[in-house]
């Protein structure tokens, strides 16, 4: 059972209606920005950092905040500071509340570290409800180009299902280890869609 609602959690994508969030406020104090030696982000990484898989995309600022990022989970484009909410294809709604997000670079490894944590996350869907929270984090290397990012992303879900007839299942992950895959990011050369 729990695989037919991790199946359902990534078909998301197909059951949100394209929005816009809310105008970025207040965002500066939601995004956390560390480079290590106490230098200045490189804004030679400043753009759309797009993975290969898994519909996740971070867009980052000259200064290193990440002003957007479109979630793996439902596709959905959030910014720090801004609660998205969205209606699905069935009528419902889903909402998205970000957290505190972090970047932290290391000049000398050209490693790049981004944790970006949903407080809230609320999707109605069919009858059945997806709510909790989650962590996402990447951690690799940046190529001498700029140009690509070949990420470990792990996964801190702390989400249940509710189903219309009052059934809870669980569909965390380990809490100390959470889910680790490979995700290879690209720069985008063209704008934001």
């Amino acid at each position: 059972m729990k695989w037919k609602w991790t199946l359902a959690v990534f078909g998301l994508g197909t059951l949100l209606i394209g929005g816009c969030s809310p105008p970025l406020i207040g965002q500066a104090d939601n995004v956390k920005v560390v480079v290590e030696g106490g230098g200045k982000f490189p804004s030679s990484l400043a753009g759309r950092w797009k993975a290969q898989q898994h519909g996740w995309e971070l867009e980052i600022e000259p200064d290193g905040r990440i002003s957007s990022a479109i979630l793996g989970l439902g596709r959905v484009r959030v910014a720090p500071g801004t609660t998205t909410t969205m209606p699905t294809k069935s009528g419902n709604q889903a909402v998205f509340t970000p957290g505190q997000w972090t970047v932290h670079y290391v000049p000398s490894t050209r490693e790049l570290t981004v944790s970006v944590t949903m407080d809230h996350v609320r999707v109605e869907m069919a009858g059945n409800i997806l709510e909790g929270s989650s962590t996402d984090t990447f951690v690799g290397p940046i190529a001498s180009t700029n140009r690509t990012w070949q990420a470990q992303w792990t996964t801190f879900t702390r989400y249940v299902a509710h189903t219309p007839d009052n059934a809870s299942v669980n569909l965390s992950t380990d809490p100390t280890y959470g889910e680790t895959k490979s995700l290879t990011f690209e720069k985008a050369t063209h704008p934001k869609q």
